[in-house]
């Protein structure tokens, strides 16, 4: 729950997984003129993202899946394939379809994320339970002594957050 911050997640994220529902789109309007393209590979990334939280996260280590899920894409690429069926143009949808694509991957996922944003004090601290959550869960993919802190000393004079070591 906790790497889906406030900047990389809505940001960097969906102009990375727009290119595979993209390449996707192309080759079933080219080959089949069906505008589903993005929707069909979202919903099987979908799947086999679901499957890999269960097997990987909670069948090997009981790690609680109700942290580990995976970012809903599905409202994303029907837009994207609404825009394409629409206006028959691919760079219409590449401009049209590509900045819906990445403007809502926020609104569409905040219902789910809402509910880690409620705050609460730990140890003197007000923090989300997001942060509460990074901070008590051990994980092996970033060490410990380098977390995001976020306290009023440790910002830089724009605001931005920043790593501590």
């Amino acid at each position: 729950v906790d790497w889906k911050d406030r900047r990389m997640w809505p940001t960097v994220l969906p102009i990375m997984l727009v290119t595979f529902p993209a390449a996707a789109q192309y080759f079933f309007w080219e080959h089949f003129r069906l505008p589903f393209g993005a929707t069909f590979l979202c919903v099987a990334l979908l799947f086999g993202e679901w499957l890999d939280r269960y097997i990987s996260f909670w069948g090997w280590t009981y790690y609680p899946i109700n942290l580990v899920w995976p970012t809903s894409l599905v409202p994303q690429a029907l837009f994207l394939d609404i825009v394409l069926l629409l206006s028959r143009s691919f760079i219409v949808t590449a401009i049209v379809g590509s900045m819906g694509f990445s403007l809502l991957l926020y609104p569409n996922n905040w219902v789910i994320l809402a509910q880690f944003h409620q705050p609460t004090e730990q140890y003197g601290t007000l923090m989300s339970l997001a942060d509460v959550i990074g901070f008590h869960n051990v994980r092996t993919s970033m060490p410990e002594y380098i977390r995001i802190i976020e306290r009023g000393t440790m910002r830089t004079f724009g605001k931005d957050v920043v790593g501590v070591a």
